[in-house]
Parts: C-alpha cells; sequence; structure tokens
C-alpha cells in the first residue's frame, strides 16, 4: 500500500522560557535561560535547589478551577497546549470524522506531584487510608490525552507512549504512523511532565544526573562544554497537530512541514549510562534516515539529545560523526535543553516544535552557555553555540534518548507541493 503524507497543522507549547509558541521562539532564538531558584518547595537541604519551571502559570486561567483540581499539574499542562494547537489548527469539529481523530500522548513519569502528596499526607496520618478519590485519575501517565480526547470528542486511536524522555517523541511517530497507515485522519500529539517536587530533584540527585551548580543556575545546563556536570531539570508540555496531507489541502488548513520519519532503537547497554560509542543513537539516526528515504547529506539541522552529561554528549557527537561523516562538519546542531532544561518525557515534543518553527523561520537556535572546549568532543562541529544563525533549512532531525537505553529520532522537511 502506498504510505499516506503527514503534515502538521497546529502546534502548543509551555516552557521554562515561554508560556506559548510564539513566546517560546522568541526565548530559544535570543538565547534565554529559563532555569532559576526552585519556588515550589523548599529546596535548602537538597543538593541541586534550581530547576527550569514553568513561570507565571495560573491553570485555573485556562481551565474551570473544579476541573483543574482534579488534574495533576503535568495534565493541566497537556490541556493548555493541546487547546493552543487545535485552536492553531483551525478544525471545525462539525466536518471532520472524529471516529479518525485521535490523541497519542507522552509522558515519562506522569503525575509524580499527585503520587508524592497522597503518599506524604498518608504516611503524616494514623495509618487509616485516606486518599482523595481523584489520586489514580490524576497520577496515571494516560490521563492526559483521554482529557485532550473528551474535551474535543475524538473517538479515534488514544493512548500514552512511556519511554522516559524519549515519550512524546515516540508518540509522534506513532501518531505519524497511524495517520499515514491509513488508520487516522487527524492525531493530536506531544507530551508534557511536570516532576519539579521534591521526589523529583531528589530521586535525579540521588543519580548524580543533575547539575548542582546553585551559585549560578542560569549558566548550569552547558552542552558540549568541559565543565558540564549534569541536567537541569524542567518541566512543560508541548502538543502538535498531525494530519494527512490531501485531508488539511482539502480543508485549507495552515501546513508547518511535513513529517519525513521515524527512528527507534535501544542501547541494551546500561540503565541509565549511554552505549559509550553511541550505538543506540547512531542505529536510531540511520533507522531515522532510512524510514524517511533521505541521505545523510540531505539533513541541515540536528536538534541534540544534549543533556549536559560528561558521558552522554560525547556519546551522541561520536555517533553523529559516524552516521553523517564529513556531512556533519556542514550541519548546525543544538541543544536546546542548556535554555529550557531537561523536560523529560516532554522533551520531544517541544523540541520537535523548535525545528519545525526554524524550517519555518529561517533560523537555527543556539547552544548557550559555552565557555570551554571539552578535548573528548570535536570542535570543528558547529553546535551554533551561544547565538541563533540564520539558515535556509529544508530537512531537521531530532534526538531523544532515554534511561532504559531508549532511543527515538524524528525527521521535519519543507512540505513540497
Amino acid at each position: 500500500m502506498a504510505l499516506r503524507r503527514v503534515v502538521v497543522t497546529g502546534l502548543g507549547a509551555l516552557t521554562p522560557i515561554g508560556n506559548n509558541i510564539e513566546e517560546y521562539w522568541n526565548g530559544l532564538i535570543n538565547g534565554v535561560s529559563g532555569a532559576a531558584p526552585i519556588t515550589y518547595f523548599d529546596a535548602s537541604k537538597f543538593k541541586t535547589q534550581f530547576a527550569c519551571e514553568v513561570k507565571n502559570f495560573k491553570a485555573e486561567d485556562f481551565i474551570d478551577r473544579k476541573e483543574a483540581r482534579k488534574m495533576d499539574r503535568y495534565t493541566q499542562y497537556a490541556m493548555v497546549t493541546a487547546t493552543e494547537a487545535m485552536q492553531d489548527a483551525n478544525f471545525d469539529l462539525e466536518k471532520i470524522n472524529l471516529d479518525r481523530a485521535g490523541v497519542i500522548w507522552g509522558s515519562g513519569i506522569g503525575g509524580l506531584q499527585t503520587f508524592q502528596d497522597e503518599v506524604t499526607s498518608f504516611n503524616n496520618g494514623d495509618g487509616t487510608p485516606k486518599f482523595n478519590p481523584f489520586f489514580i485519575p490524576k497520577m496515571i501517565a494516560d490521563i492526559a490525552g483521554g482529557l485532550i480526547s473528551m474535551k474535543y470528542g475524538l473517538r479515534g486511536p488514544n493512548f500514552t507512549t512511556v519511554s522516559a524522555c524519549a515519550s512524546s517523541t515516540n508518540a509522534i511517530i506513532d501518531a505519524f504512523n497511524y495517520i499515514r497507515l491509513g488508520m487516522a485522519d487527524v492525531m493530536v500529539t506531544g507530551g508534557s511532565e511536570a516532576a519539579v517536587t521534591m521526589a523529583g530533584i531528589g530521586g535525579f540527585n540521588a543519580l548524580h544526573a543533575l547539575s548542582t551548580r546553585n551559585d549560578d543556575p542560569k549558566t548550569a545546563s552547558r552542552p558540549m562544554d568541559k565543565d558540564r556536570e549534569g541536567f537541569v531539570l524542567g518541566e512543560g508540555a508541548g502538543a502538535l497537530v498531525l494530519e494527512e496531507y490531501e485531508h488539511a489541502k482539502a480543508r485549507g488548513a495552515k501546513i508547518y512541514c511535513e513529517i519525513g520519519g521515524g527512528g527507534m532503537s535501544a542501547d541494551a547497554h546500561h540503565i541509565t549510562a549511554p552505549h559509550p560509542e553511541g550505538l543506540g543513537a547512531k542505529n536510531v539516526m540511520i533507522n531515522c534516515l532510512k524510514d524517511a528515504g533521505l541521505q545523510p547529506t540531505d539533513v541541515d539541522v540536528l536538534n541534540l539529545h544534549g543533556t549536559s552529561t560528561p558521558l552522554g554528549d560525547i556519546a551522541e557527537t561520536k555517533a553523529i560523526k559516524e552516521v553523517f561523516g564529513e556531512h556533519a562538519y556542514t550541519m548546525n546542531l543544538n541543544s536546546t535543553k542548556s535554555m529550557t532544561g531537561h523536560l523529560l518525557g516532554a522533551t520531544g515534543a517541544i523540541e520537535a516544535i523548535s525545528c519545525i518553527l526554524a524550517i519555518q523561520r529561517g533560523i537555527w537556535p543556539p547552544t548557550i552557555n559555552h565557555f570551554t572546549d571539552d578535548e573528548n568532543i570535536d570542535s570543528k562541529l558547529n553546535f551554533t553555540f551561544n547565538q541563533a544563525q540564520k539558515r535556509d533549512i529544508k530537512v531537521a532531525m531530532s534526538n531523544t534518548f532515554g534511561f532504559g537505553g531508549h532511543n527515538a529520532c524524528i525527521l521535519m522537511k519543507k512540505v513540497e507541493k
């Protein structure tokens, strides 16, 4: 069977550097850091006392107060970004087949704050089981996708992908596949995460995964820099509306770009560390290019997973050089995590959105906070350090790698008429 073409017709973002698409984009191209001291709880006794929180967000500005109380913060973020994306896509819901419109969402953890609050409350009580009746619905990682479908009456495929930091890239790939295989016409996809909690910070501190640069949070996320020492935890959400190309054209939709392909792989190596030679990263990029029917030389830019960890950045760079060869030196690379921090299960969505906007607007966001070259990372590669660069972008790729060795890569391209 002939595969159908899939395009992006709606976008929504809620990030540590901007609470909608335009604010997010402006933060990216201006090199804004979203890192600051934690405000959600007293972090003074934690090894890491800062994070990339969403700023100036009040759920009741977007969601009925009574309904918002039934949602964990990760679900609130999902609802806000899905609403922005659906409004951007500008559907007349009475004119599309809602049985062929669905939701595939990604979240690595789900309702961590809810779980923490309920267990803490029980532990501080007299042992009598007194739990909020919404404890389970607020906590489970699939509820965001369910609530999005309820809001819009989308009765097509509906599930959540959980693959740690690759979760929302996997969600986008699955949504892409459902449409191109003819099983849906429209899919709302993306991901959300809200793990800036005592449990989240404490847990990642115990893994020695987070930066502890408490004296200078804004420069703590330093991908590819010699002095990087861990990632900065972020939160937020990104939403995309994917649509079959002819379906979008027939209704006169605005089209951002085309999804060209997706790749997946496993490191099969370690629960948290990457394969030292970047084998899983290499395979996922090769798989993505093969799925898109493109050559390495067709790719203009690549959004790195680039978390600012000592091992991860080196392994990913090795993989890029193996996949792209000499062409690697002509590409623009970047890590937007230098600005947003690491949004875990939501990271793939907001980074795919950054690529889509870059294709549209001809500007590639920077990797900020670069001060010192690392002798273990090829300094001849163009990591777009510290300042955005103008570039005509026809093809962009984005990497996401998760604990457990889960790798996902998505390719986006300009629409050919």
